[in-house]
């Protein structure tokens, strides 16, 4: 299965460079010029598995560090690799206590960067991606998706019911669904599924 790698950086030259070296290596690119463009991108796309950013962008020095949080606040929770130039201490901190994985100074090759993103493939961007992952890989409807992560959370049948404001008997349905698309059998499959891997 191909990763998606949601690529933002305003230097059009960096950019189609860093954009043709991820794409060598087989990941689905997704190339934006700014924060903008990223956060757009980001609502139609799948799935984004990794983001890559940079910290400066158009002459604003913290343009990356505030669309990791934009990106959190639509539902975009992939590990995140940071570029830039300018690498001070309050940047560094800023980027990682927002999640970052990684950290890039420029210059760098563009192999330093497939193999940043490989590495935080490899290694995940936390339990809430794992879920996210799983469940927009499965196509799921927005409510056979807002049933599966109640079942993650550990309720009954009845208690999403009553949340959902659905009979207990269409949740089951809807938990059925959920299984099937999800290539599973019960709600240990499930865990399993989504947290072992």
């Amino acid at each position: 299965m191909k990763r998606t790698v949601l690529l933002v950086e305003d230097e059009k030259d960096t950019r189609e460079l860093l954009a043709r070296a991820l794409s060598r290596e087989g990941y689905v690119c997704v190339a934006a010029d700014g924060p903008s463009e990223a956060l757009a991108k980001a609502k139609a796309a799948e799935f984004i598995d990794v983001v890559v950013t940079d910290v400066v962008m158009d002459k604003d020095d913290r343009a990356g560090l505030r669309l990791l949080s934009d990106l959190r606040g639509v539902g975009v929770h992939a590990p995140v690799v940071v570029i830039t130039a300018y690498a001070d201490v309050e940047k560094v901190k800023g980027a990682l206590n927002l999640g970052a994985a990684h950290l890039l100074e420029k210059p760098f090759g563009a192999s330093e960067l497939v193999s940043a993103v490989a590495h935080v493939c490899e290694h995940g961007g936390g339990a809430e991606h794992a879920v996210l992952e799983v469940l927009a890989r499965a196509k799921l409807t927005d409510k056979e998706r807002a049933v599966a992560l109640r079942v993650l959370e550990g309720l009954s049948s009845a208690e999403i019911a009553l949340l959902e404001n659905n009979s207990e008997k269409t949740i089951r349905q809807h938990v059925s669904q959920v299984y099937a698309k999800c290539g599973v059998s019960s709600r240990a499959e499930l865990f399993r599924r989504v947290y072992v891997r």
